[in-house]
């Protein structure tokens, strides 16, 4: 009568192990069952993008699509949303992705996170997160722009996942932000052309003025000397300025204009040029040619850094 106890007993004990053995295991897929609820901090916060579909704006549909050369020039605003991260709003590129930012009235760029869909009123290009308006030295609520979508490093994703800043970008030449600007401004004053037709002007004057200052002077000084046809000179004064000012020096490579001194003094260093201050901004050149055949290597070295502007002008 032992025998049907003892094999209760151990079908009992074998119920037991086995159904501890169960609970144990039962633990660890339920917590990575919540772990999916954790919000993710790594690469995996960019995956999967979102487009959603069409949707209207005071009459004008957009369809959100996966642009990757997206460039588009108009207007940021600044918005309540998102708080100091430096993050935007856009009506079609996928969520989240990231893009540049350029103002450009300064040419000061920075690095920004696409994570909502906006701005939902007006015909504004953007909306800017307090912490991005910031970064981009937008004081004024609203501010030309070129948007620019871009891939960066998952250094910079992470950095911009976090709340922070993405290093600095190097402002974008003004030559390229003036013509830019001029889309969507076409009455704009650019701040580059007239810093430059100011440097211009004094070479181009002299040799338009000549004749008439020749003849100007004439009968104003024709009593004390007649021979103050000698005022001829005239012509010659440019060339007193050219000699002594630059024998070597009498053409230029005009690079780019900078709003940052550092910048310039950078860009400057790279292509062996000089820069020098024009008011509250700073040009690059590339100094000591004596004619437009020795500055064409120089020239061509520009624009081969990425500086398709740069030109070929008269030293000042």
């Amino acid at each position: 009568m032992k025998l049907p106890v003892d094999r209760l007993a151990a079908l009992g004990l074998l119920v037991f192990v086995a159904a501890c053995g169960h609970t144990g295991e039962s633990r660890p897929l339920t917590a990575l069952a919540a772990g999916g609820t954790v919000p993710a901090t790594g690469p995996a916060a960019d995956y999967p993008m979102v487009l959603g579909e069409p949707f209207a704006i005071d009459g004008v549909t957009y369809t959100p699509a996966d642009t990757m050369n997206y460039d588009r020039v108009g207007y940021a605003v600044s918005g309540p949303d998102g708080g100091t991260a430096v993050t935007l709003a856009d009506r079609t590129l996928p969520l989240p992705s990231y893009a540049e930012v350029t103002a450009l009235k300064t040419g000061r760029t920075i690095l920004a996170r696409v994570e909502r869909r906006g701005p939902m009123t007006g015909d504004n290009l953007v909306e800017l997160s307090p912490g991005a308006a910031a970064q981009l030295g937008m004081t004024d609520g609203r501010a030309p722009v070129r948007v620019r979508r871009v891939n960066p490093s998952e250094p910079e994703r992470a950095l911009l996942r976090s709340g922070q800043q993405a290093p600095e970008r190097m402002d974008t030449p003004m030559s390229l932000a003036a013509v830019l600007l001029r889309k969507l401004e076409p009455d704009a004053a650019a701040p580059v052309p007239p810093a430059q037709e100011q440097a211009i002007a004094p070479a181009a004057m002299p040799s338009l003025a000549e004749p008439k200052a020749a003849t100007a002077p004439a009968p104003q000084v024709s009593e004390p000397k007649p021979v103050l046809a000698t005022s001829k000179p005239a012509p010659k004064s440019p060339t007193p300025r050219a000699n002594p000012a630059a024998p070597g020096n009498r053409v230029v490579v005009q690079v780019a204009t900078f709003s940052n001194a550092a910048s310039a003094a950078d860009v400057a260093k790279k292509l062996g040029g000089v820069a020098t201050p024009a008011g509250k901004y700073h040009r690059v050149r590339i100094v000591g040619f004596a004619s437009k055949a020795e500055a064409g290597a120089a020239l061509a070295k520009a624009r081969r850094a990425g500086y398709s502007d740069a030109r070929i002008q008269r030293a000042d």
